[in-house]
């Protein structure tokens, strides 16, 4: 145990292990804003419809997605490329924001059958948000490395599959 611990320690110094560390806490933290978004939207019933309050949360969580994985976990600088970053990085928001939007489907449908309070209800709405995006963190993972690769001083693109081997040996 010791000893991957250690290993996982030594990995975790390492460029790709920088760069996972830092994939992890930007979707921490934006996740954080959209969750937050979310719960005060329709738990203030600021936006009282679950699959307006569900989109307009993440969608708000959008813009600091972006620029914190281009620029603290990836390190790229300068103008954003339309086809080379954005189009893909919208595409994968959508995505996610869609498959959340089936998980609104879902709580909507359970907010309407049951009679729970709307601090329940909102829970409900907020979890399913969460874990939609959960499925999503490895997908992305995977495209955001390789749409905003950058040569030099922030090392060669993560090599997930390296990653995801140390972790289950560890098990």
């Amino acid at each position: 145990m010791i000893a991957h611990l250690r290993s996982a320690w030594a990995w975790s110094r390492t460029a790709q292990g920088q760069k996972l560390l830092r994939f992890t806490a930007t979707s921490a933290i934006t996740t954080a804003i959209s969750f937050s978004a979310v719960a005060l939207f329709y738990g203030l019933r600021i936006i009282p419809g679950v699959m307006s309050a569900t989109l307009a949360g993440n969608l708000v969580g959008t813009l600091p997605a972006y620029h914190l994985n281009r620029r603290w976990t990836w390190g790229k600088r300068g103008r954003s490329s339309w086809r080379g970053e954005i189009a893909p990085f919208a595409t994968m928001s959508v995505l996610g924001i869609g498959f959340s939007q089936l998980g609104a489907l879902w709580a909507k449908h359970e907010v309407r059958a049951h009679h729970w309070s709307h601090l329940a209800n909102t829970a409900l709405v907020t979890g399913v948000n969460l874990a939609a995006f959960a499925i999503f963190w490895v997908l992305k993972l995977l495209v955001f490395n390789r749409i905003f690769h950058v040569e030099g001083p922030t090392g060669p693109p993560l090599d997930v599959s390296a990653a995801a081997g140390r972790s289950s040996e560890s098990r």
